[in-house]
């Protein structure tokens, strides 16, 4: 029984406690710090994790940053590659009477006071052609000039920058450099680069083959800076071999005065004292002004930024989401702790402040390891990625003030993954703590409304943007600057993370939903759906990172297949795929003969044949007229033969459509002249005897049925001279005005299916003749086998111009169709499952930690470990399955509004070219692999301790 002595005891205390003065803010600082900093090295393992995912990301962004800026040239390195030593060079670029001008610092950024060209109004202007004028007198000029050549290798020909001028000279140190052998000293001799040896075969003292049969003695090798170690240079003795010639001054003074001397007598000016201290330039270009060299560093540097932030703000919310699961499950473990600091005066915005500074904490050293991890693996990786050349990497730039930001952005991250664990402490109930008892989780009706609000909401924008952006695209009303243009784009991205949001929001009752299901399959089920619900603070997190990874990729890989079959679909083919092609034409404006183009086709004959082809086909055509400057320049007895489309295949003048211009042959110039036996090679079709003795006798092949009528097709015949001033029909719109006709014929058709190549239809050469039509072989299609080394692209480059003569040029290539999505897709799956397995790793491996006390009481209670291993089963099911149900859902959306946006396009998306399949094995199959991995892995052994009591 209490007394009134006691009561009044009690009331004194209570008084004395409360005039007792509290700790200073600054006092309780403190406190917490030490008690954050003691709690960091305590749970050292959780730590250890939570730095991990903060500071990878951190290492990319500050490696990226430091390998980009590295790109960004400062003026003194530019100036050392431009110029080496030298004060400056002066080129002709514009007449001296033009007006030219240029800004102070870059002579490829001017304008034109006066007019643009020649003198006499040509196109071309009349370059001045000596700097002394304008330069002081005596000044020493070192001339340099440089041009292209090709080169005798040994496996060819192969095309070579050239340098002419005494580069060796010691003021051009940092622009170029003697490796080994002596400078030229006369007309006969060169110095090249290390690779021209190496392809050419060729050895120092020995001899250098130019294609035209020119020969030179290599007296020694040298290094331009701005050539790669693969690059071909060559470097002769006469400054002159080319044109314009560069003027370098090894001392000049070139100020404002000087420059507008230089200007005016039509040289452009690059200056070392200009560059470093650029004088006031104010010249506009029409309305536009010239940005200064330091406002254009600034927009590098802030499009670097940019860059990095958005990477920043993506990876941190995966951060954010797997570290807030790990500090959850931290913060569970410290309750104890942090109940008695609460019992011994401890408010619970301390409580918070302790679990807050130990995301700071956790956040500043995993910051500081990233940014040290990342600039060495850029000082690492920046060797081995460079070519050779000094303008890839200009030095090692290492942007501390962007790195300032990329800490600060690691020690927000930190303290934003503790955010959420440290408001549950701060409501956590104390004396709850300290007996260690532990409530079931409630699901409050708050979240899941607002969630499910978002979902619908987000939704919803989707399909909405999606109609509004088509309505749009197709509005004559709505200017092409007004925001309704592209609004619409922004929703259909955005109301798919809404959605996403909403599905976060309400994660925890989804889970309980889930949970009230999956209680009716089995124990297992049963107890790892509670689980999970029980412990949302972590798995929810881990499931939303989950569900943002396979966000973007489901994104990305269903927009991406869409656009590339589209593309596919108006790729435009020049021969069967696999197959090489070369080209004939002239080499001037002029008609090419018959006489001389086959004497081209039959030297690619032969050199196809030489090299192993298994098939080799000739196409014939009507001579192209497009070189022309104007249609008298035509002979005026050239005539162009071609199909005529009817009428019902035609678009109406006024119709906004541009289907009939897709297809892969032209629609004005689609007859071939072909030999049957080619037209397998050619075409890629193969022909019945019946057809093949019908093409014979003048029937025509044809690939597109557009010029069928009822197994027949009309042949019309105009002037070349028509044909080029475009009146004959367009094949395209009706209501074409169009020239005489000369002739017109109605012929058999024989039609085929080959669409992936170039020819619309084809008629024999006996067939031609009768016809009257002119044609030339302009085409050589060749197969080789796989593995070939005509299948190289380098090889045929190095091959064709060793063909070409004066009369004609003669280019090739090999036909591989469309890019295969491959190239992208497989990257893209394998980064977004590795994500995946990661952030699954991540909250699988903090589940089983967590489950260690409840792995105990199963084992006590009878629980098998295959029971357990069952729990790991459902767990990954839930976690993983969860995410990627989300983020698949989530994901597919943006894609369907852009298919809804692009139906009024006259080339629609098609959602058929969704790889539906594999977005179904990404949202399945992964989630059921992680499990099956959960499953095999086994938990480890339980410890058989005293279980706290259930309240």
């Amino acid at each position: 029984m209490t007394t009134l002595r006691d009561r009044s005891r009690a009331d004194a205390g209570a008084r004395r406690r409360a005039e007792r003065p509290k700790p200073s803010r600054t006092a309780r600082m403190r406190v917490s710090a030490r008690i954050a900093r003691r709690q960091v090295r305590r749970a050292w393992v959780s730590s250890l994790l939570i730095m991990s995912l903060i500071a990878l990301p951190i290492a990319g962004m500050a490696g990226v940053a430091v390998v980009v800026s590295s790109t960004f040239a400062t003026p003194a390195e530019r100036l050392t590659v431009e110029l080496g030593r030298m004060s400056a060079w002066v080129e002709p670029l514009w007449s001296a009477e033009s007006g030219f001008w240029q800004k102070p610092d870059d002579p490829y950024e001017f304008g034109n006071s006066s007019q643009w060209g020649g003198s006499d109004g040509s196109s071309e202007p009349e370059l001045s052609a000596d700097p002394r004028a304008a330069l002081p007198p005596g000044t020493e000029i070192v001339p340099v000039s440089s041009g292209d050549e090709r080169i005798e290798t040994v496996a060819g020909t192969a095309p070579a920058r050239a340098v002419a001028g005494d580069v060796t000279d010691a003021r051009f140190q940092g622009a170029y450099a003697l490796i080994d052998g002596r400078a030229p000293s006369d007309d006969g001799e060169v110095l090249v680069t290390p690779a021209v040896l190496e392809r050419a075969g060729a050895t120092i003292g020995g001899t250098l083959t130019l294609a035209d049969g020119e020969r030179f003695t290599v007296t020694g090798t040298f290094d331009a800076s701005t050539a790669a170690d693969a690059d071909l240079v060559i470097a002769f003795f006469d400054a002159d071999r080319y044109s314009p010639i560069r003027s370098f001054l090894p001392q000049a003074d070139i100020d404002s005065e000087r420059l507008g001397a230089l200007n005016a007598a039509g040289f452009g000016v690059y200056a070392r004292q200009l560059v470093l201290n650029p004088p006031p330039f104010d010249q506009p270009y029409d309305d536009y002004t010239f940005p200064t060299s330091a406002e254009q560093d600034q927009q590098r540097q802030l499009a670097l930024a940019a860059g990095i932030g958005g990477g920043g703000i993506a990876a941190g919310y995966m951060v954010v989401m797997l570290a807030g699961a790990a500090f959850a499950v931290s913060a569970r473990r410290q309750q104890r702790a942090l109940a008695i600091a609460a019992s011994v005066g401890a408010e619970p915005r301390d409580l918070r402040r302790i679990v807050l500074l130990q995301g700071a904490v956790l956040g500043l050293i995993a910051g500081a390891v990233g940014l040290a991890a990342g600039v060495g693996l850029s000082a690492f990786l920046m060797p081995i990625l460079n070519n050779g050349s000094a303008t890839v990497f200009w030095g090692f730039h290492v942007p501390w003030l962007l790195l300032a930001g990329v800490l600060v952005f690691a020690v927000l991250v930190g303290s934003a993954s503790a955010w959420m664990p440290a408001r549950t402490v701060g409501k956590s109930d104390t004396i709850s703590a300290l007996r260690g008892a532990r409530r079931p989780m409630t699901v409050t009706a708050a979240r899941p409304l607002w969630g499910s609000l978002l979902i619908i909401v987000g939704v919803a924008l989707t399909v909405l943007s999606g109609i509004a952006a088509g309505a749009v695209a197709i509005s004559d009303t709505i200017p092409g600057d007004s925001p309704l243009r592209w609004i619409p784009t922004v929703g259909i991205v955005g109301g798919p993370i809404l959605a996403q949001v909403g599905i976060l929001v309400s994660g925890r009752w989804l889970l309980w939903l889930s949970s009230r299901l999956l209680s009716r399959i089995g124990l297992a089920a049963r107890l790892a759906s509670r689980d999970a619900v029980a412990n949302g603070a972590r798995t929810v997190p881990a499931f939303a990172a989950i569900g943002a990874t396979v966000f973007v990729g489901v994104f990305a890989v269903a927009m991406g297949m869409m656009t590339a079959e589209q593309s596919a679909r108006n790729y435009t083919y020049s021969a069967p795929a696999g197959t090489v092609v070369s080209d004939v034409s002239s080499m001037d404006a002029s008609v090419l003969t018959a006489d001389v183009a086959q004497d081209a086709v039959d030297d690619v004959q032969r050199l196809f044949s030489s090299s192993g082809a298994t098939g080799i086909g000739v196409v014939s055509a009507q001579p192209p007229v497009y070189f022309a400057e104007t249609s008298a320049d035509i002979p005026a007895d050239l005539d162009h033969a071609m199909l005529v489309a009817p009428a019902r295949s035609l678009l109406a003048p006024d119709e906004d459509d541009y289907r009939g211009i897709s297809y892969e042959g032209s629609p004005t110039d689609n007859l071939s002249v072909v030999v049957v036996d080619d037209l397998e090679t050619v075409m890629g079709v193969t022909l019945s005897p019946a057809q093949r003795a019908a093409y014979a006798e003048g029937a025509v092949i044809v690939a597109d049925d557009r010029y069928l009528t009822d197994g027949r097709v009309e042949v019309g015949s105009w002037s070349a001279r028509d044909a080029y001033d475009r009146m004959i029909p367009s094949n395209i719109w009706a209501g074409d005005e169009i020239g005489n006709r000369q002739w017109a014929r109605s012929a058999p058709a024989i039609p085929v299916t080959a669409p992936h190549q170039n020819i619309v239809a084809a008629i024999a050469p006996t067939t031609a003749r009768e016809w009257g039509i002119a044609a030339v072989p302009l085409r050589v299609i060749a197969e080789f086998p796989e593995g070939a080394e005509m299948n190289s692209q380098d090889h045929l480059n190095a091959l064709a111009g060793s063909l070409d003569t004066d009369e004609y040029q003669v280019s090739m290539w090999r036909e591989t169709g469309p890019d295969s999505p491959a190239v992208w897709l497989v990257p893209l799956l394998g980064a977004v499952a590795v994500l995946v397995l990661g952030a699954s790793a991540v909250a699988l491996g903090l589940a089983r930690f967590e489950r260690r006390p409840d792995d105990a009481t199963l084992a006590a209670v009878g629980g098998t470990p295959g029971l357990r291993r069952r729990i790991g089963l459902w767990q990954g099911l839930v976690i993983a399955g969860f995410g990627t149900f989300a983020g698949a859902a989530a994901g597919i959306l943006p894609p369907i509004g852009f298919w809804l946006q692009s139906q009024t396009s006259y080339q629609p998306l098609d959602l058929a070219d969704i790889p539906w399949w594999l977005l179904g094995a990404l949202a399945v199959a992964l989630p059921l692999g992680i499990a099956a991995v959960n499953w095999l892995v086994p938990p480890r052994e339980p410890e058989l301790t005293r279980r706290n009591v259930i309240a």
